[in-house]
């Protein structure tokens, strides 16, 4: 019995038109990770324009906060960052903490240290004292640190920080919080009047070592331009081995 007869080779104008549909579908996928590349150019371009606005902001001599009759009329957005001072006295006994991973002054996972400041007025505005390490959560643990009596601060002004999908649920049973969230803290912790945004403490450490403020400049991330690279890799990438199909193809 003779072997079955092979099929005769594709013509040249056929193994062409075999190219159209997957190339169509190269040159969109390409496109798209192109326009990615370049959405990321924008928001790079948009963040080093917000860090120099914010490294200025930081720079400034400190104004007085804003009172708290104008707290409502406050935009996020005209104040993060502004280098302000106010005056009150710590309540301890309401402090919250922020989860805040490694990396921090004690280059190990810990919480950021958000104790309610009490205005003259009787307001007050939740004050990030820096960070302690996760064996020091419990106050007790750092007691020097609960400064008594009147105290002049001064920080910059941060808003409330968005809740991502993978932001895990805050514990305020425990007062451990996940965002930074003033108005969900003020109402756990029984804190009247609320400031709708926080103070990132400047200064020394407390006594006793913890809390121990930070940079805060150092912790805003910036990583559009490697995201930008990643797009216009996969894009290069993409042609890349559609050259190597079509020329395959091409050749039968």
């Amino acid at each position: 019995m003779s072997a079955a007869a092979s099929p005769p080779p594709a013509s040249a104008p056929a193994r062409w038109r075999s190219l159209v549909a997957p190339g169509l579908a190269a040159v969109v996928a390409f496109a798209i990770l192109v326009s990615l590349g370049n959405w990321q150019m924008r928001r790079l371009a948009w963040k080093e324009g917000l860090l120099a606005q914010m490294a200025t902001r930081a720079a400034a001599a400190p104004q007085e906060a804003p009172a708290p009759q104008d707290w409502a009329r406050l935009v996020p957005q005209d104040y993060e960052f502004l280098r302000v001072r106010l005056r009150g006295v710590f309540d301890h006994g309401r402090e919250a903490l922020l989860f805040h991973p490694a990396g921090g002054v004690a280059r190990e996972p810990g919480y950021l240290v958000l104790t309610p400041l009490r205005l003259p007025s009787g307001a007050h505005v939740f004050v990030n004292r820096g960070f302690a390490p996760q064996s020091l959560a419990d106050p007790a643990a750092r007691a020097q640190g609960r400064v008594a009596g009147e105290v002049e601060i001064v920080g910059l002004m941060r808003s409330p920080e968005p809740r991502g999908a993978f932001t895990p649920p805050d514990q305020p049973d425990k007062r451990l919080w996940h965002a930074r969230d003033p108005a969900a803290m003020a109402a756990a912790l029984g804190v009247a009047q609320a400031a709708p945004f926080t103070i990132d403490a400047e200064g020394e450490a407390a006594p006793g070592g913890w809390p121990r403020p930070e940079p805060v400049l150092r912790n805003v991330p910036n990583n559009h331009l490697s995201y930008a690279l990643t797009w216009y890799g996969l894009a290069l990438t993409l042609m890349g081995v559609f050259a190597v199909f079509a020329w395959r193809r091409l050749r039968g």
